[in-house]
């Protein structure tokens, strides 16, 4: 990746409705060079795809929740049986194999308090092989980012 590349991917971390046309003539280049370079992130897997930015609060979702889950087990097993099962739980917008005390965080979205004691013990605690959770509620987020801090190359 070159200087060039570094600016497309800021600029479409900024805006991924941006045209090419508008793309490359943010970037220096013409159409065809800069449709190009996008094609090949894309292939490439940098970019790895486009989506709507959501406010989770104006559909409903006004508690986030970071839940520590320590397992029975930590093998290759226990972790892919643990993966496999949350990956069913919508609620849950982000899973982390940690290290240190707990094994995994994820990051869970709930409408209140009553619909995240619901997912907590109709969901959560039904997947084997858990042997500790440990809640805590966001007050407020401070910062949230949705780019990257890219510097050229």
């Amino acid at each position: 990746m070159d200087s060039i590349d570094i600016k497309i991917i800021r600029a479409l971390q900024k805006d991924g409705r941006m045209t090419v046309i508008d793309l490359a003539e943010h970037v220096g280049l013409s159409a065809t060079p800069c449709a190009r370079r996008l094609e090949r992130l894309q292939r490439d897997r940098i970019i790895t795809g486009y989506a709507a930015q959501v406010d989770p609060e104006q559909l409903g979702f006004g508690v986030t929740i970071f839940v520590s889950v320590e397992l029975e087990k930590q093998d290759r097993g226990a972790i892919a049986s643990f993966e496999k099962a949350i990956r069913r739980c919508d609620e849950v917008m982000e899973c982390y194999l940690m290290t240190g005390s707990r094994d995994i965080l994820l990051r869970v979205v709930a409408q209140d308090l009553k619909a995240f004691d619901a997912f907590l013990e109709n969901r959560l605690m039904q997947i084997p092989g858990i042997r500790n959770l440990r809640s805590n509620f966001a007050l407020r987020t401070m910062v949230k980012r949705g780019t990257l801090p890219l510097h050229p190359g």
